[in-house]
């Protein structure tokens, strides 16, 4: 996040869509070898570029590409499966984990670049960054002290309803933040729903990112980062927020 902060700060639309391009080719490898191993390298790292592929086409708002190149990725990757699998059992797994990546990734973490093009776009990008921070700082704190009752025991064990409340709370105080420091433009309602709004689906994609991981049976997606896990890790919360504060801003509040 500190660095993802600085390039929007200072760096230009080019040099912020090759290190999202960058995290993104990295996000990738790391989901599929934890769905799918040591197998199917090749398909993984071919799976890797045409999702690092969706990155151009956004930034040069070359959006008419994406329907063809979703469509070339799918018969492609259908052809593959078709005379390359290794256990006719589990093709549908392996076939279906490749497909959700490409969507899970590309498609939610892509919405960072229409973002930041558009005129409040960094504001906005500031604004989740804050709420997804202000959300992890409370429910921890919350959760930790006065954690009682279990979230959702069956994905993740650790979590509480009262660190998830905690969580929200923290969201509307850092949007309220936000809108006495650099997005005066906000009502104090929009704040408040706009603050539950996003620190709910940060917890939902955190939740989801648990799942995943507890059905391939790892604790960290990666150990890219030490000492915190893998990229998933880092990006769970905010794949489901940037889409989300990107339409706010654009539909909502007009760019």
């Amino acid at each position: 996040m500190p660095l993802l902060i600085l390039l929007l700060g200072y760096a230009s639309p080019i040099v912020f869509s090759v290190f999202l391009a960058v995290v993104l080719s990295l996000s990738l490898l790391e989901f599929n070898r934890m769905g799918l191993g040591e197998t199917y390298r090749f398909e993984q790292w071919l799976a890797t570029l045409f999702g690092v592929s969706v990155v151009p086409l956004l930034a040069t708002n070359n959006l008419i590409y994406l329907f063809p190149l979703f469509t070339g990725f799918f018969l492609l990757f259908s052809l593959i499966f078709l005379f390359r699998f290794k256990s006719i059992e589990n093709i549908h797994h392996h076939f279906g984990w490749i497909l959700l990546g490409w969507l899970y990734l590309p498609l939610l973490l892509g919405h960072l670049i229409p973002l930041r093009l558009l005129a409040n776009g960094q504001k906005w990008i500031f604004l989740t960054l804050m709420v997804i921070m202000g959300c992890d700082t409370l429910a921890y704190f919350v959760g930790s002290k006065f954690g009682k009752h279990k979230l959702y025991p069956a994905v993740s064990p650790n979590k509480s309803i009262e660190g998830a409340l905690g969580g929200l709370a923290g969201s509307v105080l850092a949007v309220l933040l936000a809108k006495y420091t650099f997005m005066s433009f906000l009502g104090m309602i929009d704040g408040v729903l706009i603050g539950l709004l996003l620190g709910t689906a940060g917890q939902l994609g955190d939740l989801f990112e648990s799942l995943l991981k507890r059905a391939c049976q790892v604790k960290d997606s990666g150990h890219i980062i030490p000492g915190h896990g893998g990229m998933l890790d880092r990006l769970d919360s905010l794949l489901f927020a940037f889409p989300i504060a990107f339409y706010l801003a654009k539909y909502g509040y007009g760019g």
